[in-house]
């Protein structure tokens, strides 16, 4: 039976009644846990309150439960929320632009529209964007250790803190004093290889701040991550590329098909006939032995070739990147004179990863390549990588290991030797960050002022690329060695390493005044004001190679910056008993684009002290940012596409069609546009909260967010755009004959593409609207026998609508849409279980992530068919000519365990194990996203990266004094 619910009553009383009240809020203390009444600020509001129950959704993770989780990593724990959806990205997407990053997407609506603050304020963006586009926070970076609380508010919240708090806000607020010295030190291992994870950590502090008026600390902590290859999981379908006992194709590289037309690099170059000599119509014979010469023929011939036996199997593609942090911290609070205290910070934390974008190996025989754009004056001008003729003449020298023996022109096939098995980037990230606050009171008033400076630095090396020019150069003069153990001098020449250095810079500073102006009903009108400043710079700049087209590397570049002053203000009242009202507003004025004034309103109504209904009301916005606006641009790909000229009927055997223009995914060049406006959202929130007994806190709040005048790349999201195809010129190619899967050689009629342009437009909007639960359970047993915690959060999507003109898109369990954060699939119903015992030095927790199906269609594509969503939506060849098997059509369920035991075998010293994936649960398959490990896994590295890393073994020790 299916049930749809359309309206916001019927919602709220369905999942009441079913029980489904789950999560873990930040409610006020149960008696058992009560403290004298203390104001405080929570994110969301500028007005302090003694009750931490506000009108908007406030989750809190404390420094007792980022322990508690068994994470080492705070990415890997904000993954985990209920409410964090399509659009993460995680550090398992090893291809995306901002590698080595992670970023979180409250309800799915993409990084962009999540704001990550630190203590309440701004912090400069990765200066690589999620998508070359999204500016976002990389949470990545913040070591466990600095941490004294998360807040994560489930709101819209523009009208307090400005733009990109459309789906809410994340502020992680770091220790602010410390006494005492603790040291840490754990390591971990997964079961089936690779992963082995390093961490110790040292924080002490001096100085009592109520007895001396001062607290100075310092926490240092270093984190070694080790990689884990796609080829240490092989034994699991979702790593393994031959696909032929599932019903489809074998994709391992060195193996010719009928997807490369037999003919493929090996794991020895070879040259290669096009043409039979027997045949005057010059129809390709890929079946006769004697079109081959390979270089090395005790290492593949053309038996062992036809029959697989020269695959080059993956060793360097990740499903976890190597990773190295160093992370420092220094603080000081001081108590100065007539209640005003000063705190002062300094960071610098520092991550340095391996990560490669999981292609094949550069090999022989590419007829032309982009290389790169750039803006010059506003105005794009390619650079394209012009290929010398691939084509080598009867008789002519290749390098120093081949002569071509035929009468014909022949074509050198392999993969290149002594440059190394993929495209690789080192990249070392360095966030800085100082920051002064002042606290007090003046003249009535609550002040709180601050100011920053931070910056976050990318050292990248690359490697794995190749000088086309310079090789083809080498391969005709005769100087090149296919087989490898060429000269430093000359592997230099051909595939150059090559640097790079980015910046995004963000100054601030804030200032907030509030108090109570009078009495008002049952309680005071309290009023807050601030003003905020920040100057924004992104300096990340194409490397020099990239920029001239000598390297086909596909890095964004962006170039820009922006300076945005506000004011903003919020009243609370209290007109009668229990009922609190709220109002609050912001105006923005950024140099980019003008002005933006947003409103939000807010109420909770306590009529017993067991139940309250609260909600709110906000506009937000996102401001066009550098990426969008500035000088900037890249390449991307996202889908396959047939060319609409030498493929037009999307076929590889109709005569006339050029197989290799059939189903392939086309780069795209990504343009800016100085017209852009900024994104606009409407949001509410409607919510219970219920305390029906002691030690039970629940609450069920629904949420609607629309954005419009969506910043979009034009491909992709509009229906009626036709690309401005790049192409190349027209060369001597494989075509089809129409006899079978026969190929002439042959010149077409165009070139090949390139690449298409795809400016970025205001286009369409997106509307989410789902519920989220939580509760949270605490009772202690009988006759002291210890304590048991029970916290659950859920969050259900009802329904995720994205629309272009007058076409709508439902994508709520879907993998739409793909388009965006790398095809990350879009759930229905995520949930977080936690359970807890605690019994004197004993303390056990076990946490359950659950995340359901969906399907792997993107209806935001026009793909309706299951039948080629690995092809049409993921970009995958798995079942390319063949038909999809129905069971992958569907993406399965998944559920990990966790479990963590901590034993205090003295006051000082503590114990730790954990066990991630109790269970060892496999990653499910996920045919269609392209934002996972691998060209070719098969499985979501953003909702199942746990089940790809496999059952993980820690065990740590802590000592304090």
């Amino acid at each position: 039976m299916t049930f749809k619910l359309k309206s916001l009553p019927l919602a709220v009383a369905a999942v009441v009644a079913s029980g489904a009240l789950v999560g873990a809020p930040a409610f006020a203390q149960t008696a058992e846990t009560a403290a004298p009444a203390q104001r405080v600020v929570v994110t969301g509001s500028l007005i302090s309150r003694a009750n931490t129950e506000t009108p908007a959704p406030v989750q809190v993770l404390t420094a007792a439960d980022i322990q508690k989780s068994g994470k080492t990593s705070v990415a890997e724990l904000l993954t985990d929320l209920a409410a964090n959806g399509a659009g993460t990205l995680g550090t398992g997407f090893a291809g995306a632009f901002a590698n080595g990053a992670s970023g979180i997407s409250l309800r799915g609506l993409t990084v962009g529209a999540t704001l990550v603050l630190i203590d309440g304020h701004r912090m400069a963006p990765y200066p690589l964007s999620d998508d070359a586009q999204r500016s976002f926070v990389d949470v990545s970076a913040i070591p466990f250790d600095a941490i004294e609380s998360i807040e994560v508010l489930k709101s819209g919240a523009s009208a307090l803190y400005g733009s990109d708090a459309i789906a809410g806000v994340i502020n992680i607020k770091l220790k602010k004093n410390l006494n005492g010295t603790r040291l840490a030190a754990e390591i971990g291992d997964t079961q089936h290889g690779g992963g082995k994870t390093k961490r110790m950590s040292i924080s002490t502090g001096i100085g009592n701040l109520d007895e001396d008026g001062y607290n100075a600390f310092v926490t240092l902590e270093a984190r070694k991550q080790g990689s884990i290859r796609v080829a240490e999981r092989e034994q699991f379908g979702y790593a393994n590329r031959d696909w032929r006992a599932r019903g489809g194709n074998n994709i391992n590289l060195g193996v010719p098909t009928t997807l490369n037309n037999f003919l493929t690099p090996t794991n020895t170059p070879f040259l290669y006939n096009p043409a039979n000599p027997n045949n005057p119509a010059g129809v390709t014979n890929v079946n006769n032995p004697a079109n081959y010469v390979f270089a090395d023929p005790s290492k593949c011939n053309f038996a062992l070739y036809r029959a697989g036996g020269c695959q080059v199997n993956d060793t360097e593609s990740f499903i976890q990147p190597e990773t190295e942090n160093v992370n420092l911290m220094i603080g000081m609070t001081k108590k100065l004179s007539d209640n005003w205290e000063l705190n002062l910070k300094g960071s610098i934390f520092q991550r340095e990863s391996t990560n490669n974008r999981n292609a094949a190996p550069a090999a022989y025989n590419p007829l032309n390549f982009a290389g790169f754009t750039t803006l010059n004056n506003g105005v794009l001008t390619s650079r394209v990588g012009a290929i010398p003729s691939t084509l080598f003449a009867p008789g002519a020298q290749v390098g120093t290991n081949l002569v071509n023996p035929f009468a014909q022109p022949a074509r050198l096939y392999g993969y290149i030797a002594d440059i190394g098995p993929t495209l690789t980037t080192n990249n070392k990230a360095t966030s800085t960050r100082f920051t002064a606050d002042i606290v007090g009171e003046a003249m009535g008033w609550d002040v709180r002022g601050g100011v920053g400076a931070t910056k976050v630095k990318n050292d990248l090396e690359y490697s794995g690329y190749t000088n086309r020019v310079n090789l083809y150069n080498a391969l005709r003069n005769g100087s090149w060695n296919v087989l490898g153990n060429n000269s430093p001098a000359l592997v230099s020449a051909v595939a150059p390493r090559f640097d790079n250095k980015l910046e995004s810079t963000l100054n601030y500073a804030d200032l907030v005044g509030s108090r109570e102006l009078m009495q008002l009903g049952a309680g005071p009108l309290a009023l807050a004001v601030g003003a905020h400043w920040h100057k924004r710079e992104q300096n990340a700049p194409a490397s020099s190679l990239t920029a001239i087209g000598a390297v086909a590397n596909t890095s964004a570049f962006t170039i820009g910056d922006e300076t945005n002053t506000a004011v903003f203000a919020e009243l609370q009242a209290t007109p009668i008993k229990n009922l609190e009202l709220g109002i609050s507003g912001r105006y923005d004025h950024y140099d980019t684009y003008g002005n933006s004034f947003t409103p939000a309103a807010n109420f909770k109504w306590a009529p017993i002290q067991q139940f309250a209904l609260r909600g709110t009301f906000a506009r937000g916005f996102r401001a066009p940012n550098p990426a969008e606006v500035g000088n900037a641009g890249s390449f991307f790909t996202f889908n396959a596409i047939n060319d609409p000229i030498l493929c037009a009927n999307g076929s590889r055997t109709t005569a006339g069609n050029v197989p290799t223009a059939c189903g392939f995914a086309p780069p795209y060049v990504q343009t800016t546009n100085p017209d852009l406006q900024p994104e606009k959202s409407k949001s509410y929130t409607l919510g219970i909260i219920v305390e029906p007994m002691r030690g039970l806190n629940m609450s069920l709040d629904y949420y609607k967010i629309k954005i419009n005048n969506l910043v979009v790349t034009q491909a992709g999201n509009d229906p009626s755009f036709v690309p401005t195809w790049v192409r190349g010129p027209a060369a001597p190619i494989d075509i089809a004959t129409g006899v079978g899967t026969g190929t002439a050689v042959g010149t077409p009629s165009v070139g090949p593409i390139l690449y298409g342009l795809s400016p970025y437009i205001n286009a369409g909007s997106t509307e989410t609207h789902g519920v989220e639960a939580d509760v949270r359970y605490r009772w202690r047993l009988a006759n002291d026998m210890g304590t048991v915690t029970a916290n659950l959060s859920a969050a259900h999507t009802f329904g995720y609508v994205t629309a272009i003109g007058d076409t709508s898109y439902q994508l709520a369990g879907t993998q739409g849409p793909s388009s965006v954060g790398g095809a990350t699939g879009n759930p229905k119903d995520r949930a977080q279980f936690t359970l807890g015992y605690n019994r004197g030095p004993l303390d056990v927790t076990a946490t359950v992530n659950y995340t359901s199906g969906f399907s792997t269609i993107d209806p935001a594509l026009g793909e309706t068919d299951c039948a080629t969503t690995a092809e049409h939506v993921g970009g995958r060849t798995y079942f390319s000519g063949l038909i999809q098997p129905a069971n992958y059509c569907n993406v399965s369920s998944f559920t990990s365990t966790n479990l963590n035991i901590a034993y205090k075998i003295t006051p000082n010293l503590t114990i730790r194990g954990a066990i991630l994936n109790l269970f060892d649960k496999e990653a499910p398959y996920d045919v269609a996203t392209y934002g996972n490990s691998g060209a070719g896994t098969s499985y979501n590295a953003s909702l199942h990266q746990p089940g790809a890393v496999g059952r993980f073994f820690s065990l740590g020790l802590a000592y304090a004094f």
